[in-house]
């Protein structure tokens, strides 16, 4: 690391960071108990040091410009960062106890949440997990959940959502079904092919006709021949060599006997969201495993 290249103060971004998520000098100054002239100095000084304009000022109203959108992703990993290190130092992430709720698809939470899970029972062994896998969109608000993994960024106002990355998704099938059906290129004629799905909608079928293939006939000819409510189920029939399913390259790409169907194609991007209800901010418990979910799942 080359340790001369770090020459900002972290309490100006910390300030920036605090700025961002309450979206106004004054609610960032009351969160920080800073007054208001001094949080703005900080502000403007992090800004002169870089040299470029992190929010547009509109009023009273504050917007992120296309560089403070950039720097944010970075200056939230180290607020996450200096909150496990606080912790870590003083004792409390290892003496904080108690239950929190997850809900995510099926597939998130089984190829995704397990190293997070090892991470957080080293950081704080006292919380307890419950976890819904369900493609059911359970409601933080009524706090059928604590903590949700989503695809799609939820618009309650008061929920926090924070974007973690964006998933490769392509379609994969085993080697002998694509061997039994000759390959065939994504512009052919695609109806012998049997898709499985996650649903009866054509929302799948419109995605991969984005991602190039020849489908639009196929929409009204039931080209999902096989259609699930679980990720897990899908991904057993692409197994047996039922026909084609989407999966994350990450997963398949590990599987033996499975291969990249039409790899020549640009995969699909899938958003991972990371969602929680505003008492994230003061709940130590659920802050702590929404930061270790956020590191590991980043």
């Amino acid at each position: 690391m080359k340790w001369t290249s770090i020459t900002f103060d972290w309490n100006l971004a910390r300030a920036f960071l605090v700025t961002a998520q309450e979206g106004s000098f004054s609610a960032a100054s009351r969160a920080l108990g800073l007054t208001q002239p001094t949080l703005g100095r900080q502000v403007a000084a992090l800004e002169q040091h870089f040299d470029v304009a992190l929010f547009e000022r509109t009023g009273r109203r504050l917007t992120l410009t296309a560089s403070g959108r950039e720097l944010l992703d970075h200056v939230q990993a180290m607020g996450e960062a200096a909150t496990q290190i606080s912790l870590t130092a003083s004792g409390h992430a290892q003496s904080v106890e108690g239950h929190v709720c997850i809900t995510a698809t099926d597939g998130l939470a089984a190829n995704l949440l397990p190293p997070a899970l090892k991470k957080l029972r080293q950081t704080a062994p006292g919380i307890t997990v419950e976890i819904i896998a369900s493609t059911d969109v359970q409601d933080l608000k009524h706090r059928e959940a604590d903590i949700a993994i989503r695809h799609i960024r939820p618009t309650q106002g008061d929920l926090i959502a924070k974007f973690i990355r964006n998933v490769s998704m392509r379609l994969y099938a085993t080697t002998a079904y694509l061997d039994q059906i000759g390959r065939p290129g994504p512009q052919d004629d695609l109806t012998q092919m049997s898709f499985i799905g996650y649903e009866r909608s054509n929302t799948l079928i419109d995605r991969l006709v984005d991602m190039g293939l020849n489908m639009p006939s196929l929409a009204d000819q039931g080209a999902l021949r096989i259609t699930c409510q679980t990720e897990a189920v899908a991904w057993a029939m692409v197994q047996n060599g039922l026909g084609l399913g989407v999966m994350p390259e990450e997963v398949a790409d590990r599987v033996q006997g499975i291969e990249r169907a039409f790899p020549r194609l640009a995969p699909m991007a899938v958003p991972i969201w990371l969602v929680a209800h505003r008492e994230l901010r003061t709940n130590r418990r659920i802050r702590i495993v929404f930061d270790v979910l956020s590191q590991t799942l980043a």
